[in-house]
């Protein structure tokens, strides 16, 4: 039985529970290490230091507190997930697994507990057991966003577009536009004549990725076409055909005078039923709009950025790291440049980094060493990239917003994905993409998640390629 717990312990743990949702994380910490100071055995304080430390990554520290909470107090059901997701942070996936199914065992109708270990399925590829489990969380409870989300993922990365997309819609990334737009979120509704803001979401490379459809809601009738982006993607999105106007959305975004608002993610659900001649290459089945190219670069920035350009060999761009903060960054991003270094064994090849952001100083490092061409420290925003992207031979890219770019421009790209938790666009097997057919090339992992069988079909693609050209090049030589 547990002791009564002293005032000054309830003292520190409530003001460290205050603190915490101040997000004063240090403070926080502080306050629950002085109230287990006083009372040891307190399975809340235990929890929400766990939680602290989770939070600000120190997941070795975090563990032990989630599981003295639980040995102190079992039935503490949010500390068995957040305890099950840090495992998962870890790839301790059956760890993981077990703690989900303790959970289970006491509470067997949390939707939350379904839905976190449908996630953990979906990480090791168990999809039947996933869709079992993300389908019983929804059942439990219908508006269970999470299972709703996770569930579209699994659907749309094995190609069940019909149900992928509807429940696509669960996701909330769009949230504070939808606050403040005073005009109504399109649904389907007739456009002609009438005006419409495609909205951003996510990342750069989403928007990137999603834009084209400003064709298609042209062709609905649109009259007027504004896009919002972010503040990087405002040159490149002028080149955009069918769109009248781009705003950032750090600058004075509309929230009155137009007649619709849609979250550019949201086009293939709305657009596949209503698919016809007038839409060009939206597939009716899938809702994948695919004519390509559907940006340009920039001719004045095109002649700026020739300058840097190597002159001769096969000009092969680079991109090996994402955005740091994305959830699963560490295994689609590589550990750094010199995983590439078996490219430097290719004859005919002039290698060009695009790396912006973390990478940039890997790469001159790496330039004092080996033969490179650093340009990523000199864009300035992916206008300039596409002004580069436009002039070379070949990107190769880890899966981040450089790659959507170079398909976007029709430059073909190479993309490395990870084994674990690839991303719902790039399906589940094979080459091609049906978002870039005949630019993109896929280059996947296989069970062993290494990278080094990856970068050896890179290196044996590149010396075909290179062969390929050196004899049409010689082909086409005057005799």
């Amino acid at each position: 039985m547990l002791r009564p717990r002293p005032a000054a312990a309830i003292a520190l743990f409530q003001q460290g529970n205050q603190q915490l949702e101040d997000q004063q994380w240090a403070a926080a910490e502080a306050s629950f290490r002085e109230a287990l100071s006083q009372q040891p055995d307190f399975p809340q304080a235990h929890a929400h230091l766990g939680f602290v430390l989770h939070e600000r990554g120190d997941l070795v520290a975090a563990e032990p507190h989630y599981r003295k909470a639980l040995e102190l107090a079992a039935g503490l059901t949010g500390v068995y997930l957040n305890l099950g997701a840090l495992l998962t942070q870890q790839k301790r996936l059956q760890e993981a697994e077990a703690v989900f199914g303790q959970a289970l065992a006491q509470q067997p109708t949390n939707n939350r507990i379904w839905t976190n270990l449908g996630s953990l399925y979906l990480g090791l590829q168990q999809y039947g057991e996933a869709e079992a489990c993300l389908r019983r969380a929804i059942a439990l409870d219908s508006n269970s966003h999470k299972a709703r989300f996770n569930l579209a993922y699994l659907q749309l990365r094995r190609g069940k577009f019909d149900e992928g997309w509807t429940l696509f819609e669960a996701r909330d990334w769009y949230a504070a536009m939808e606050r403040h737009f005073q005009f109504p979120r399109w649904r389907g509704e007739a456009l002609t004549g009438l005006s419409i803001v495609l909205c951003f979401e996510a990342g750069h490379g989403d928007v990137i990725q999603f834009c084209r459809y400003a064709q298609p809601v042209r062709a609905r009738g649109a009259r007027h076409i504004t896009l919002v982006c972010h503040p990087a993607l405002e040159r490149l999105m002028r080149s955009l055909a069918d769109v009248d106007e781009v705003i950032s959305f750090t600058g004075a975004v509309p929230a009155s005078g137009h007649d619709y608002w849609m979250p550019l993610m949201s086009a293939p659900y709305l657009l596949r039923s209503a698919a016809t001649s007038d839409t060009g290459n939206l597939q009716s089945d899938s809702g994948i709009y695919a004519k390509l190219p559907y940006l340009q670069a920039d001719p004045a920035l095109r002649a700026q950025w020739a300058e840097q350009l190597p002159r001769s060999g096969l000009r092969v761009g680079l991109a090996w790291r994402g955005n740091p903060k994305f959830e699963n960054d560490l295994d689609r991003s590589l550990p750094g440049l010199s995983t590439l270094l078996p490219l430097w064994d290719v004859a005919g090849i002039e290698l060009i980094s695009l790396q912006k952001g973390p990478g940039e100083d890997d790469a001159i490092t790496f330039a004092g060493q080996h033969p490179l061409h650093c340009l990523g420290h000199t864009l300035n925003d992916f206008a300039d990239s596409a002004a580069v992207l436009s002039q070379i031979d070949l990107l190769i890219s880890v899966d981040t917003a450089m790659a959507h770019l170079a398909g976007a421009l029709g430059t073909p790209c190479w993309l490395m994905l990870p084994d674990y938790m690839t991303d719902w666009r790039w399906r589940e097997h094979g080459t091609h993409s049906d978002w870039y057919p005949d630019v993109l090339r896929l280059f996947r992992q296989d069970a062993r998640r290494d990278w080094g069988p990856v970068v050896a079909d890179l290196v044996a693609a590149l010396q075909h390629t290179v062969a390929s050209a050196t004899a049409s090049a010689q082909h086409k030589t005057p005799t």
